[in-house]
């Protein structure tokens, strides 16, 4: 069950047990790691739940925090549904590009097809920051570009502060 606040005509914040989380339990793995999560196909909250639980049971990550939801309007390509985003905090002791082929795995197994940019998708798991790194590459770019222009990441984040 969530609660649910509206923001403004097109944002809405939801927030529930699994989604305004924040765990007291420290951490023995190296990296800390903001991963942007989001999608737009089927009941993304339920999904979002099920990723929740997921990463609370693996080894390779420590899930420390999560923010509230944020139901917002898509960019790129608009004739799609509404996206919901949120983000977590992780611990791991994976270096940025082997966490991103973890993050990619994550994906698939919660049916992630990639069709072209901008697309529906059941489940996107995007690095924002990685530690204090900043990485440019055609692969990886940490901090994600142009974080700070999407409120599906700055609002979230207020959560986190």
């Amino acid at each position: 069950m969530y609660l649910k606040h509206s923001l403004s005509d097109d944002l809405v914040r939801y927030k529930g047990l699994c989604f305004s989380y924040k765990t007291t339990q420290k951490s023995s793995l190296r990296y800390r790691v903001v991963v942007g999560i989001g999608g737009n196909i089927g009941d993304v909250k339920r999904r979002f739940m099920h990723l929740f639980y997921y990463l609370k049971k693996q080894k390779q990550v420590e899930l420390l925090q999560t923010s509230s939801l944020l139901q917002n309007p898509p960019f790129g390509f608009l004739e799609q549904d509404d996206f919901f985003n949120g983000l977590l905090v992780l611990q791991t002791s994976k270096q940025p590009r082997h966490f991103l082929d973890y993050l990619h795995r994550v994906e698939k197994k919660f049916a992630r097809k990639r069709s072209f940019a901008n697309a529906p998708r059941s489940l996107d798991l995007d690095i924002i920051f990685f530690d204090n790194r900043v990485i440019n590459t055609p692969r990886l770019q940490i901090p994600h570009k142009e974080w700070s222009k999407r409120q599906s990441v700055v609002i979230p984040l207020m959560d986190l502060v």
